[in-house]
């Protein structure tokens, strides 16, 4: 790994897209602690504690980077954006249109994009309001309320600031996206949760638990170790390609495999579930009635209901983003389009179906992995009493996206060799020398 971020640096073109990527981060960072316009900032430094433990406050503020602690104008962080495309998804699979619009291409694709850009607005401006009133709800420890002046103009500022920033945030993980290295959205919750781990360290430095101060970097370590073990692990499929006459030569043949990994879906699941399993407790906390009150304290994240309504919307969007992303079908019709074929299953349908099957038997595992170690410190905090900074859930986004941006760099580098060795052996000839330059253009 190391290697491979010292060789990105000497590339001048990937050098480029990793100072873009943290240029952009950097501004992200910024906006987290930049508050809006209308609250009364020693106030707002009197709730922080509100936002600790382990209700559903401190998630939302950890997917933030604690802007929501400090009612920054990016305290919306992305999860608008990761919830209309929730949606979008769900609307995919029940609407024609829909699916019909992600079958045509880039283009559908880009519509469907545009869409789930419309709903973060939406979503962003009514979470807007919701969160304006909760802000209204706290109180100062020196009886400063949060929110000077709350009156129509200073409501209507405050959410368009919020709004607006969660389109920026949008703007700027697309950007990265486009212009730098790895997926924009997952590496802004990336920076988000890893911005927090010096208070990590320094809650886990000052623990009077002796034993546990101990303990905790080899208990992480054997989690991490274990999460990327299980990450990079893959079922591999024997595939066999035909050889074929063409004229008077033989060509193609040779042999390659189909990898299924065990978590196909990634962090996705995990990130889903804790959208939509942050919406009762959010409502408990806006509507200041025993009924909401009840419903926020039933699903409280440390205890069992929350844990349990968690693990089942992993496992479905483990099944569901999975479908999404690896349709056995199609790829059993590519597999029969270019002649290839598996031992001992005959090509077409039948490909499919064991495929079908393959993959019913990993996701199920996978799944139960990504729930295990969603719930896995939330356990452990709850038998020990003991404070883990890093929550199941932001450990797997983090070891995920790390993983995947690492790939992203690789792949990366592996196309700049590659076309430095086309360049290279094409100057003998113009041929060599117009596919060279093709592939620089394509680039």
């Amino acid at each position: 790994m190391i290697s491979t971020i010292l060789n990105a640096f000497s590339v001048a073109d990937i050098r480029k897209k990793i100072a873009i990527t943290a240029l952009l981060l950097s501004l992200y960072r910024l906006g987290a602690h930049i508050p809006v316009p209308g609250v009364n900032i020693q106030a707002v430094n009197d709730i922080q504690e509100q936002f600790g433990g382990g209700g559903i406050l401190n998630l939302l503020n950890t997917f933030s980077g604690g802007g929501l602690s400090r009612i920054a104008i990016f305290a919306l962080g992305i999860m608008p954006y990761i919830t209309a495309s929730i949606i979008l998804q769900l609307l995919t699979v029940v609407v024609p249109s829909l699916e019909k619009l992600s079958k045509e291409g880039e283009v559908g694709q880009a519509r469907i994009t545009q869409y789930t850009r419309y709903l973060t607005v939406g979503l962003a401006f009514a979470q807007a309001i919701g969160y304006v009133f909760l802000f209204r709800s706290f109180q100062a420890s020196a009886g400063q309320a949060v929110i000077d002046h709350f009156n129509v103009p200073t409501l209507f500022l405050i959410v368009m600031t919020l709004t607006a920033g969660c389109v920026m945030v949008m703007w700027l993980g697309e950007l990265i996206t486009q212009r730098g290295i790895g997926n924009g959205i997952s590496l802004m919750i990336f920076a988000s949760i890893v911005s927090g781990l010096p208070n990590g360290i320094q809650a886990w430095w000052t623990n009077p638990d002796q034993v546990f101060k101990v303990m905790m970097p080899f208990l992480a370590l054997t989690v991490i170790a274990a999460v990327v073990f299980i990450q990079e692990g893959q079922r591999r499929i024997p595939v066999q390609y035909a050889k074929r006459v063409i004229g008077q030569r033989m060509s193609g043949g040779g042999q390659t495999y189909l990898p299924l990994r065990v978590n196909m879906a990634g962090v996705i699941p995990v990130i889903f579930a804790a959208s939509i399993m942050a919406f009762p407790p959010t409502i408990g906390q806006l509507i200041q009635q025993p009924w909401a009150t009840d419903l926020s304290n039933f699903f409280n994240p440390s205890d069992a209901p929350y844990l349990v309504g968690e693990t089942i919307f992993i496992v479905l969007f483990t099944y569901f983003y999975t479908a999404v992303t690896f349709n056995p079908v199609d790829q059993a019709d590519n597999l029969k389009k270019y002649g290839g074929f598996i031992p001992g299953v005959r090509p077409g349908r039948p490909t499919a179906e064991f495929l079908d099957r393959v993959l019913a038997r990993l996701t199920f595992p996978g799944a139960l992995y990504l729930a295990a170690v969603a719930a896995l410190p939330t356990i452990l905090i709850n038998q020990t009493s003991a404070n883990f900074f890093f929550g199941g859930t932001s450990l797997l986004i983090v070891v995920g996206v790390a993983l995947d941006t690492m790939k992203q760099l690789e792949a990366q580098l592996m196309m700049r060799n590659y076309e430095g060795f086309v360049k290279g052996k094409g100057t003998g000839g113009a041929g060599g020398l117009a596919g060279g330059a093709g592939w620089a253009n394509k680039n």
